[in-house]
């Protein structure tokens, strides 16, 4: 039996730039490396959830781990917040969060308050308060990101967002979806407008102002949920699993999964994260663990900022930090995609599929040895999230036979 390494390289797909003589940033991208896995494997197209379907992060990392989104999803906030190692209570209903920038008639400038990354555990500190008999608890998180729980009696998480998950739009007002919501819906526009009479006075917000940097002035909720209940992920396909990831949400998923999440130095989950440590923290902790998850951030961010040539410039920087995986084909089954497509056109998720790879010794090859989403489509692979799992432990040995 082999052991197996998922690499995800978050937001991968794309479609073709101008900036790059019209090729997606993987068609541009110099990556040796890539290319010869996928020669010495099969390749083909993928769907998250399925064809069409705009995955979130949370979303599409629930279906490739082999969990229905539809039946297990319940906002992404619980799991922002377990990333973050917020304790979560029954009850509890748990937000994702962004610093942002707001004018003064609460019109959204700049949702991630120019990627704001230091001072952020100072304002958080500022924004965690008691409203009523309800406790609010702040923590921040990677760049602008942020958690946020509400603790108390009679909360729901059956609301709608203050975030308008768009700029030059107005911060929204929070509406109950049902009768019991009112209660919770109420406490988030309250919270909404205290965060901003605290956060533009911060003193870490007048310092950004006088350098000319936008002020993480407001905090923006979204994305409310209560504490879902996975099937541990070890029991339910006999592996022994562990998680390289910089991302709280997908740390919180795996948590939550029974998947142990691995520290690596300079992991961040930004752009600038160590991408050589976490291919050398994977090798070296495969020698315990038959799967690893990791989670490669920078694709995705490079895709909401509309930066394709920066975005080939991070699956470069992949396809190097990569090429110690080669030596290890006759030991690890390696797949490698994403886990959604964030076109630098569009800035945002689209259902666009992706390109996918299968590589291990013994593998029949599709002989296609040039890797983008465009030969992809010529190779055998046509899966879906929840094909990843058995699709690995099949080209893994690990299978077990359905029926005599």
């Amino acid at each position: 039996m082999k052991k197996i390494l998922l690499i995800i390289l978050d937001g991968l797909g794309d479609r073709p730039s101008k900036d790059l003589g019209n090729k997606t940033p993987l068609q541009a991208a110099n990556k040796k490396n890539l290319n010869y896995l996928a020669s010495k494997g099969m390749v083909g197209l993928f769907d998250p959830i399925s064809p069409g379907i705009r995955p979130g992060s949370d979303t599409a990392h629930l279906s490739i781990l082999g969990y229905d989104p539809y039946k297990t999803y319940t906002g992404r906030g619980p799991f922002e917040a377990l990333g973050l190692g917020m304790d979560l209570k029954p009850g509890d209903v748990a937000f994702r969060g962004n610093f942002a920038t707001v004018n003064d008639n609460f019109i959204v400038v700049d949702r991630r308050a120019g990627r704001i990354d230091n001072g952020t555990d100072e304002l958080a500190k500022s924004l965690n308060m008691k409203i009523g008999d309800v406790e609010i608890l702040v923590k921040e998180g990677v760049e602008h990101r942020a958690a946020v729980v509400l603790r108390g009696k009679n909360l729901s998480s059956k609301i709608t967002d203050v975030d308008p998950h768009q700029e030059n739009a107005s911060v929204k007002e929070s509406k109950p979806l049902d009768e019991k919501a009112k209660l919770t819906s109420d406490l988030i526009n309250e919270f909404t407008r205290r965060s901003y009479k605290i956060l533009d006075s911060h003193p870490i917000n007048i310092e950004r102002k006088k350098s000319g940097k936008n002020p993480a002035n407001i905090l923006l909720v979204r994305g409310a949920g209560i504490v879902p209940e996975l099937e541990d992920f070890n029991k339910k396909f006999n592996l022994k699993a562990a998680c390289i990831v910089g991302v709280p949400l997908i740390s919180g998923i795996c948590k939550l999964a029974g998947i142990k999440p691995i520290s690596v130095p300079g992991a961040t989950g930004t752009l600038n994260t160590n991408m050589e440590n976490k291919i050398k923290y994977a090798i070296e902790n495969l020698k315990e663990f038959d799967f690893i998850l990791m989670n490669i951030k920078a694709t995705d961010i490079a895709g909401h900022d509309g930066n394709a040539i920066l975005k080939k410039e991070v699956i470069e920087r992949a396809d190097k930090a990569f090429e110690p995986l080669l030596e290890h084909l006759d030991e690890y089954t390696i797949m490698i995609t994403g886990d959604h497509s964030t076109p630098c056109s569009v800035k945002d998720h689209t259902g666009d599929p992706l390109p996918v790879l299968i590589s291990t010794s013994g593998i029949r090859s599709d002989g296609i040895d040039e890797w983008n989403e465009i030969s992809a489509a010529k190779g055998s692979l046509r899966i879906s999230g929840k094909d990843v799992i058995n699709v690995l432990l099949n080209y893994s040995d690990r299978a077990e036979k359905f029926g005599a």
